[in-house]
C-alpha cells in the first residue's frame, strides 16, 4: 500500500483513506505492532533519509517528493480516536511536515521548491491552525524562509512566481473565506475567490473575459469544455516530472524583468505590511 501511494500518480489520497480505514477496522494485530504502527515505521525509514534524499539525483529526489505528498495527505486523513472517542489528527505527522519542509528549503533547486508549494497548498491551513492552537509560530517562520529563497536562491523564475502566489495564497487565509457557514455552496455572492483561479479567454476582438462575465457565461463553459488547459499537470499533488518539467521548461518568459522585480518586491512588502 505505501508502495502505491509513492509510485503510482493521484493515489496518494486514496491511498491515506484506504490507510486511515484499515487503521480502525483491520483486526489483525501481530506482535511487531497494529496497522497504524507498522504504517508509521515504514514511513519513518524515508522520514530519516530527508536530507540525504533532498540532495539526491534526479530519481531519488522524485520518490522523496511522492513521499512527502503521500504523509501530507495521511496527516489531512488518518484519524486517530482519543480515549474519550475525541478524533484527532497524527501529531507525529505534523512535527515530521516541518521537518520535511526544512529539508526541502535547505536544498532550494525547483523540484524540491515545487514539491514544498504543493505541500503547503495542500497542508498549509490545516498546519497553521494547529500550530496557532498551541501559540507557534511556525507558519510565519516558514513565510519569512520562502521570502529569503525568492531573494536570494538561483531557482528558476517560474518556481519564484509560485512562492510568491503562495504567500499570496496565505496572505488571504488560505482563500479560506469567513462568515459562511462550511456546509454553505460558494458562489460569487458569497465567495469572494469564487473566480480567482479561472482562467481567462478572448473574443475574436481580442476582448478578455472569464466566467464572472454574465455577457459570456454561456461562450465560456463551451470553451472551457474543449480547451485541454494543462495537458502535462497532474492534480492532487502528483509530482512534475517527465511531461510536467517540459511543461515548466515551455513556459514563456513573458514578464519584463523590471516589472518581475517591481512584483516580486510588491509582494514581499504587502506581506510585511501583513505581519505589522
Amino acid at each position: 500500500l505505501f508502495w502505491k501511494a509513492t509510485s503510482v500518480p493521484n493515489f496518494s489520497y486514496m491511498g491515506a483513506r484506504l490507510c486511515n480505514y484499515l487503521s480502525h477496522h483491520l483486526t489483525i494485530s501481530p506482535q511487531s505492532g497494529n496497522f497504524r504502527q507498522l504504517l508509521l515505521q515504514r514511513c519513518r525509514t524515508e522520514y530519516e533519509n530527508r536530507d540525504e534524499a533532498t540532495k539526491g539525483d534526479e530519481t531519488t529526489r522524485k520518490q522523496f517528493h511522492a513521499f512527502v505528498l503521500f504523509l501530507a495527505e495521511l496527516y489531512l486523513n488518518l484519524e486517530i480516536k482519543g480515549t474519550k472517542g475525541q478524533v484527532t489528527r497524527a501529531e507525529i505527522l505534523q512535527e515530521g511536515l516541518r521537518e520535511l519542509l526544512n529539508s526541502l528549503f535547505s536544498n532550494p533547486v525547483d523540484s524540491n521548491l515545487i514539491c514544498a508549494v504543493k505541500l503547503l497548498k495542500l497542508t498549509g491551513s490545516v498546519l497553521e491552525d494547529a500550530w496557532k492552537e498551541k501559540g507557534k509560530n511556525d507558519m510565519e517562520e516558514i513565510i519569512q524562509r520562502i521570502e529569503n529563497v525568492v531573494l536570494d536562491a538561483n531557482c528558476s523564475r517560474d518556481v519564484k512566481h509560485m512562492l510568491l502566489k503562495l504567500v499570496e495564497l496565505r496572505s488571504s487565509n488560505w482563500g479560506r473565506v469567513h462568515g459562511t457557514t462550511p456546509h454553505t455552496e460558494a458562489t460569487p455572492e458569497n465567495d469572494p475567490n469564487y473566480f480567482m483561479n479561472e482562467p481567462t479567454f478572448y473574443t475574436s476582438d481580442g476582448v478578455p473575459f472569464t466566467a464572472a462575465d454574465p455577457d459570456y457565461q454561456e461562450k465560456y463553459q463551451e470553451l472551457l469544455e474543449r480547451e485541454d488547459l494543462f495537458p502535462y499537470y497532474e492534480e492532487n499533488g502528483a509530482d512534475l516530472s517527465g511531461h510536467g518539467e517540459l511543461y515548466f521548461d515551455e513556459i514563456d518568459d513573458e514578464m519584463d524583468p523590471e516589472i518581475e522585480e517591481a512584483y516580486e518586491k510588491f509582494c514581499l512588502e504587502s506581506e510585511h505590511k501583513r505581519k505589522q
